[in-house]
């Protein structure tokens, strides 16, 4: 009987997922996500931030312009660089998380990071335990945070909203592998060192947004 009720609920918060309407949101003229209706944008720190409710999960997407002295990543292990010291700042920014499953993928063309962070504080605040899905898309001109938050408990029912969210990042075809790093080459370049530490503030924002959306629900 209690897999018959779960069942019932599991189809039911799967067909309201599908029923949250999304709309295309460009970030600027080379990168476009889906988002609910409901997005919402907020302009700080010369940072793009939009969140939106979904019907499981809460969304945040970030740009971030870089700083115009940045000197460009050369090679592909100076972004791989870039990328692991943005994930080691939010772990660290998130107190007690863990890095899930870190990998890279594809967007278009360019190179992305990819990993879950799951947060418990049940010993501590009795809070459900959180997952938040990362994307991570760093170019030359600016650093793309794609991010779905959820409780754990609800793993099984956010499949079809997260699929729907992170499947809709479109990039602009002018945007190419150069556009992230210069050369073939591997190893690590000393330009690397700038842009390594250009994340802090997105960083702190993407912690900063969600532990006030759940101060908000409580």
């Amino acid at each position: 009987m209690k897999k018959i009720i779960f069942s019932l609920i599991l189809i039911l918060f799967t067909a309201t997922a599908f029923a949250q309407k999304f709309k295309p949101v460009k970030l600027d003229s080379l990168v476009t996500v889906s988002l609910p209706d409901n997005v919402q944008k907020k302009d700080t720190l010369g940072q793009q931030i939009y969140s939106a409710n979904g019907s499981v999960g809460f969304m945040i997407v970030i740009r971030a312009a870089n700083p115009k002295t940045n000197t460009p990543l050369n090679k592909e292990k100076d972004l791989n660089n870039v990328l692991k010291t943005y994930i080691e700042g939010i772990q660290k920014q998130s107190g007690n998380g863990s890095v899930m499953n870190p990998r890279d993928t594809l967007i278009g063309k360019l190179e992305a990071k990819v990993f879950t962070l799951r947060v418990d504080n049940t010993g501590s605040t009795g809070e459900p335990i959180q997952l938040r899905h990362f994307i991570l898309l760093y170019t030359q001109e600016a650093t793309y945070t794609f991010q779905y938050y959820y409780e754990e408990q609800r793993k099984d029912l956010v499949k079809g909203e997260l699929k729907t969210f992170t499947s809709s990042i479109k990039l602009a075809p002018d945007l190419k592998r150069n556009d992230q790093y210069i050369s073939n080459a591997k190893g690590l370049s000393t330009p690397a060192k700038i842009g390594i530490y250009g994340g802090g503030a997105v960083i702190i924002i993407i912690i900063i947004i969600a532990v006030t959306r759940r101060k908000k629900k409580q």
